[in-house]
């Protein structure tokens, strides 16, 4: 049954009101009663973080500077936490103690102290209490990880007082989890709850039925999020090295305590490398769909490093519905899918057949992708289909979002169904032909996106097409415009060759010229969402085509020798 797209809202309305209900009793306001039940005496391991270090950090903060989320917060000898802090975004990272691996690299007395001083300051006023940003899903799971992964600095020669106070904290985040794990956002949160929870259960002193019941939810976790294709249901390639970032410490635990490992955690992270894998450029950065933000180099070395099932990328990922190209040193991934249930389109991009395509070290064409640290307003302009390299007709996105902040940014209409033909020529080029029905609703139309290339991966053709289901002409009278955009990466210059060709080239010298054949190819301004220092001017290459004289379009991407 279809539902419209108020029937629909109504219905999630009811649905994220039945749900905050749950998660409201289920965290319950007997907070001083859950703090005075036994805490563990000790504890048996610390996982091993693989993120990286950053040594400036950590003297920032010895220094009672906190430059995280990029901003700095200045506390002058006060606790952060009982400070106005910069943005929503910094809040959550400082509360979710991820930043206490930077101490590590201080490896001094003064770093354990400073470490135990800002703990203890933030158990005092938040550690009773399961309210506000502090103990949103996410935060907490995170936390509750970083307690763990950190504690031999956290207790390194410290009192009986403060152990007791971490113990204890330590159990009431566990206690806290258990009790919102089952109605928890969907996706990336709620697997990171069950992953928080699965380390505690090997870290303290627990019965064994306890950490077998710990397996078994997170197995059901592996089960339902990582997709047959090793994809993660999130769409988001991103999401991935996030989870094995915490995924493979937490194998290594059991293996290192002889504990059974749960049946689906080594079978799933073997899952997910192929589909790391085909998401990188071979330059190493990743693909940015679906809120994709940027990846450090040194976080996903670090976790490809303990890849065992090397070779190469896949051409396709059928579950999780991208397609990968590539010949010589070009690459290009495309994007055929569309969100997988209205609770994950929370954070999908209007980006369906979007491509991104880089050669040797270099990516020329990206997606604007999705800013790591910046407030809503600007991660919801990222989701726009202008902010990704595909065809934007009258300048409205392919999918439409919920502006209502109960039931959050869903999909409520748009694209339902992708169809895509893989092709491969008698002459060796590869190519992919797919549409998409996202424009349907509104104009009654259909993209179609045909790219093709060749063998030695040196030129990379493509045809853009709307038009009608039923094949009827769109008609003289159309007033219809398309643009078709492409996100040009900020490291790549570019200069005009001719009104229909531009000349785009990289660092290192390597040049591609982009032509679209018989029409006008307009260098205009661009917003690049995610560099990792943050939202970055850039430019793009913006193809228009009126629909009533031309709804067709080819163009053209040549290497030049």
């Amino acid at each position: 049954m279809q539902l419209s797209d108020r029937n629909r809202l109504c219905y999630f309305y009811v649905r994220e009101a039945v749900q905050r209900f749950s998660r409201s009793v289920s965290s319950g306001r007997h907070s001083l009663l859950r703090m005075s039940r036994r805490a563990p005496d000790r504890l048996i391991v610390a996982p091993t973080d693989l993120r990286a270090i950053d040594p400036f950090v950590a003297e920032e903060i010895m220094e009672g500077r906190f430059p995280l989320a990029g901003r700095v917060l200045e506390t002058e000898g006060s606790s952060p936490f009982s400070l106005e802090l910069p943005s929503k975004v910094f809040a959550a990272h400082l509360h979710s103690f991820r930043w206490l691996r930077h101490l590590r690299a201080e490896r001094t007395e003064a770093a354990c102290v400073r470490a135990r001083t800002i703990i203890d300051q933030w158990i005092r006023l938040h550690g009773r209490r399961t309210t506000g940003i502090a103990w949103d899903a996410d935060v907490s799971a995170q936390r509750l990880i970083a307690f763990l992964s950190h504690s031999p600095i956290v207790l390194h020669s410290t009192e009986g007082g403060f152990y007791r106070r971490f113990m204890k904290s330590i159990a009431f985040h566990v206690r806290h989890l258990r009790r919102i794990a089952g109605h928890a956002p969907d996706g990336e949160i709620r697997f990171r709850i069950r992953i928080a929870l699965a380390i505690a259960s090997v870290a303290m002193p627990v019965r064994l039925s306890a950490v077998k019941r710990a397996g078994r939810d997170l197995d059901r976790e592996i089960d339902r999020q990582i997709l047959g294709d090793g994809g993660h249901v999130s769409r988001n390639p991103r999401t991935a090295l996030d989870l094995l970032l915490d995924l493979l410490p937490l194998r290594q635990t059991y293996v290192n305590l002889g504990h059974d490992v749960p049946a689906k955690l080594i079978p799933g992270i073997d899952r997910m490398y192929p589909a790391l894998r085909f998401f990188r450029h071979q330059g190493g950065d990743l693909a940015l769909f679906n809120g994709a933000t940027p990846a450090l180099a040194n976080e996903l070395m670090s976790v490809l490093r303990y890849d065992e099932t090397a070779g190469q990328p896949f051409k396709a990922l059928p579950h999780t519905n991208y397609h990968r190209l590539q010949s010589g040193n070009a690459v290009v991934i495309v994007d055929t899918g569309h969100a997988l249930s209205t609770d994950l389109s929370k954070t999908a991009h209007a980006g369906c057949l979007s491509f991104e395509m880089s050669s040797g070290k270099h990516r020329f064409i990206v997606n604007a992708g999705s800013p790591k640290y910046a407030g809503n307003k600007i991660r919801q302009l990222a989701r726009a289909t202008a902010a990704h390299s595909t065809v934007t007709l009258n300048e409205t996105s392919s999918c439409r979002f919920s502006q209502s902040p109960f039931v959050g940014p869903i999909i409520v209409s748009g694209v339902t169904r992708v169809d895509f033909k893989r092709q491969e020529l008698a002459d060796g080029s590869d190519g992919l032909l797919a549409v998409h029905d996202g424009y349907k609703p509104i104009f009654g139309v259909l993209h179609e996106r045909e790219i093709r290339m060749n063998v030695g991966g040196t030129r990379v053709s493509g045809r853009d097409r709307i038009f009608r289901p039923d094949g009827a002409d769109l008609g003289a009278d159309n007033e219809d415009v398309a643009i078709a955009r492409f996100h040009v990466h900020p490291a790549i210059d570019m200069v005009q060759a001719d009104r229909d060709s531009v000349l785009l080239t990289a660092p290192d010298g390597e040049t591609w010229i982009f032509t679209a054949f018989g029409l006008d190819v307009v260098i205009s301004e661009d917003v690049f969402f995610a560099d990792a220092s943050g939202v970055r001017h850039s430019e793009q290459l913006e193809v228009t085509f009126p629909l009533a004289t031309r709804p067709e379009i080819r163009w053209e991407f040549a290497r030049r020798k």
